[in-house]
């Protein structure tokens, strides 16, 4: 009986589980999910800190999505407890700048329809409380109902304009 040579690859020559570390001079954000998943086991916090940036330039982005994925499918990396801070305290940023930029809308859009703000929040169909809640940025209003604010202060800005005598 003859036996075959044995055809596998020396260890030297076999691919390794863990994926290549990630090309550096890309940003972060184009890095697929095993270079994200190499840059987290490797232990570099250089690297570290260049995914906690692309996370909190985008707490929502490509990057975000991989890292989620990444911690939540695999052992947990001395890094996931920090990088699961960032993305929290970046997500939560993010949202507070949102609401205070919805807030500076309702603003405008009450300034320049002219009403008193418990006259613009009863024809929007909500409390007073919640308009101040709207203005002070505690709270976001519906996609719905910044619509209905808007509708309203065009048709007082509208009304406005067919009043004044044309020049």
């Amino acid at each position: 009986m003859t036996l075959a040579a044995d055809r596998r690859p020396a260890p030297s020559e076999q691919p390794s589980a863990q994926p290549s570390p990630p090309d550096t001079d890309q940003p972060v954000e184009l890095w697929p999910t095993a270079a994200i998943r190499s840059a987290l086991a490797s232990g570099e916090i250089a690297t570290w800190k260049r995914i906690a940036a692309a996370l909190k330039r985008d707490p929502y982005g490509r990057t975000a999505r991989q890292v989620e994925e990444v911690l939540d499918g695999s052992p947990p990396y001395g890094i996931a407890t920090a990088l699961s801070e960032v993305l929290d305290r970046a997500r939560t940023h993010l949202e507070a700048n949102e609401r205070a930029e919805v807030a500076r809308n309702v603003r405008l859009l009450l300034e320049r329809c002219g009403l008193e703000q418990q006259e613009f929040a009863s024809r929007i169909g909500v409390a007073e409380a919640d308009l101040a809640a709207y203005l002070d940025g505690s709270q976001s209003p519906t996609a719905s109902l910044m619509i209905r604010m808007r509708r309203l202060s065009d048709r007082f800005v509208n009304m406005k304009s067919e009043r004044s005598p044309n020049t």
